[in-house]
């Protein structure tokens, strides 16, 4: 199983041979899931090639859009939910859903056709309804509905899951896919990957590669938190969370309840140092200031972190460990199944020696190790070189390519099994068959009402049993709706997408990426800012012009941007990339442009820890020659720093002796 999803896995077969159109909330071109950008960049052109329709409900007219949109449907930021319920009430009021498909495949069918036709709480989900929702057209929500219950869709879903109660998005697109035959032909969720292939999964990494125990070293204890969680923990323990939000979690996890710190008599204790090797939670994940604030804690004895680069987190760190970049490491790795057509084992060599006194996370530990009188426990008695052998022995192609040329060659792909090509695509198993190859559900089926939340959350309104629009408001986990009163105040809806011209946080920095108009903007002060994307009217309303510097605020604090004036977002909705480099002129006021600063402070909904970096409510203005000197007059060291705009704040602004 791969996230819950039978393997072999991949839909792309049966999306190419049968299905007539594909309905994105997702920007290939951008985000690539992991694969080469290429490889999905073709697959789109590949998809218009077979006369495949593609239609994009996105509030920005995103690249791919741009490019193999047949329609795009502007819709207003983290409304999606609203939008599915009235599809599914076209289908159920019309009749055109597949009803046996349902009968056989479904269970909670009839709770859900409750909740849709209001019912439950009177309020039927028609397509007037969600069109002062989510802003799309009454017609348009209509003829969308006839066409995809006329044609065979396949979906491929996008960020509207990373909002608040999102997780009511992503359930209603499977419902959605449901009623209309999940796994028939051209009926799938896509689903990239690479066919079955001949080689036998890697053992446990845990069991098969596993350091031994470290006797002297107190045993780690099993309080643990989610990374959304941070700055709570730190600021307001203890914290409680259903479910760890690890990765690939089994699905129990979310029905277990953790606890930050535990009891001191289980070992339990307050956070009082940070080591991070993952620098980018200010600027990639949620409540970005609230995050500096925990850093600047009085709790917090001493912050480490460990970089290439100075980036974000590192600004607020006590000490910064030089990390050796990949092309300095010797190491081996493979390319997962789940993201790319073909899977691969690979062995990278160390092309240039570290520079300076960097060191790989490893030799870091290792030195730590050493300090500690515990180096031989840590380390196995094993060099670098020993750890990658013992992992290649481990992988499941020792006996097929020898250590020795694997390095040699660098790679090796795995044959395919001879008859990869007869094996299902997507989930037609399911299809032809539920009772033979059920899902991984309690009932083996689609579950539109899932008993197991009825079980353990019965009075949570905000993720109920069967999948809902949920309105939020005061005194619940959101308040980040057009339609409250907060609204009057922050009227515009933010999205933080994936960045076009980097990766995250990283290569923010290079000066080709910093040159594109919609990589940075110039200011007249010479600064380059991140792109606020923004539509003529909403501009026009706030007297403000393509290239102005602006200000993107609510309570949370405020994130400065170069206006992009342009059609391709609609109105009542404004967009900047999260990851640029944080450049703060004091607490609550950024430069640089980093949006997630200004995200919601929790989880998705309040026993769903997921990220709520997007679909927020701001407000947009101009930012004044007199604004921008005020600012410089009361914070003299910010605009004094070292600056380059081919590249952004430099190293020398903000360590000490970093001039020298």
């Amino acid at each position: 199983m791969w996230i819950g999803v039978p393997f072999p896995h991949v839909s792309l077969a049966d999306v190419g041979e049968n299905t007539d159109m594909i309905v994105f909330s997702s920007d290939w071109e951008t985000t690539c899931g992991g694969a080469h950008p290429r490889v999905f960049s073709r697959m789109l052109y590949w998809f218009t090639e077979l006369g495949i329709k593609q239609v994009y409900i996105s509030p920005d007219l995103n690249y791919a859009a741009a490019v193999h949109a047949d329609k795009w449907i502007p819709i207003l930021p983290n409304t999606d939910a609203a939008l599915q319920l009235a599809i599914a009430y076209q289908w159920i009021t019309e009749g055109t859903y597949d009803k046996e498909y349902v009968a056989t495949h479904v269970v909670g069918f009839g709770r859900f056709q409750d909740y849709v036709l209001g019912k439950e709480d009177g309020v039927p989900k028609t397509p007037e309804w969600a069109s002062a929702k989510c802003g799309v057209p009454e017609w348009t929500i209509k003829a969308l509905a006839k066409q995809r219950a006329s044609q065979r869709t396949s979906m491929s879903g996008g960020q509207f899951m990373r909002g608040p109660y999102g997780h009511e998005t992503a359930r209603l697109e499977a419902v959605l896919l449901g009623m209309q035959g999940l796994g028939k032909p051209g009926v799938n969720h896509i689903f990239r990957g690479s066919p079955r292939y001949t080689v036998q999964p890697m053992e446990d990494i845990d069991t098969a590669t596993r350091i031994g125990p470290i006797p002297p070293i107190r045993p780690p204890t099993p309080q643990q938190v989610p990374r959304t969680q941070t700055q709570h923990v730190i600021l307001h323990p203890p914290v409680t969370s259903w479910g760890s939000t690890a990765i690939m979690a089994p699905v129990e996890d979310q029905f277990k309840k953790y606890t930050c710190p535990i009891p001191e008599d289980q070992g339990g204790s307050e956070i009082h140092m940070l080591w991070s090797e993952k620098v980018s939670n200010t600027t990639s994940w949620n409540n970005g200031f609230g995050m500096i604030e925990a850093f600047r804690s009085p709790k917090i004895e001493c912050f480490v972190a460990n970089h290439q680069w100075l980036e974000n987190d590192c600004l607020f760190a006590d000490i910064i460990l030089p990390v050796s970049c990949q092309l300095e490491e010797e190491d081996i790795g493979y390319i997962c199944p789940i993201v790319q057509e073909r899977v691969a084992v690979f062995y990278q060599g160390q092309a240039i020696k570290p520079i300076g006194e960097s060191m790989s996370d490893y030799e870091i530990a290792c030195e730590v190790a050493k300090k500690m009188g515990v180096h031989e426990q840590f380390t196995g008695g094993k060099t670098v070189e020993e750890w990658l052998k013992r992992t290649y022995e481990k992988s499941g192609i020792q006996d097929m390519i020898s250590w020795e040329k694997l390095k040699e060659k660098g790679y090796y792909l795995p044959p395919l099994a001879p008859d990869w090509k007869e094996d299902p695509s997507g989930l037609i198993a399911f299809y032809q068959d539920p009772l033979k190859n059920p899902l991984k559900t309690p009932s083996g089926k689609l579950e539109f009402y899932s008993e197991r939340l009825a079980e353990h959350f019965p009075d949570d309104q905000e993720r109920p049993p069967v999948p809902h629009w949920v309105e939020g408001g005061p005194g619940w986990t959101h308040d980040e709706r057009i339609s409250g009163e907060r609204a009057q105040k922050y009227p515009l809806l933010q999205i933080a997408n994936h960045p076009r011209w980097r990766q995250h946080s990283q290569i923010d920095d290079v000066p080709w990426h910093r040159e594109v108009p919609t990589g940075k903007v110039r200011g007249y002060d010479g600064y380059m800012y991140e792109p606020l994307w923004i539509h003529p009217a909403e501009a026009a309303r706030r007297g403000i012009q393509n290239g102005d510097i602006v200000k993107v605020y609510n309570e949370r604090g405020t994130v400065l941007g170069g206006a992009y004036v342009t059609e391709r977002i609609r109105a009542g909705a404004v967009s900047m990339d999260h990851g640029a480099r944080v450049d703060l002129i004091t607490y609550g006021i950024d430069r640089g442009g980093s949006i997630n600063l200004i995200t919601p402070e929790k989880g998705q909904s309040k026993n769903c820890w997921g990220q709520a970096t997007s679909g927020f409510l701001v407000e947009v203005e101009k930012v004044s020659a007199d604004q921008m000197e005020e600012w410089r007059q009361e914070f003299p060291e910010a605009f004094a720093r070292d600056y380059d705009p081919a590249y952004g704040p430099k190293f020398g602004g903000w360590i000490q002796g970093g001039k020298d």
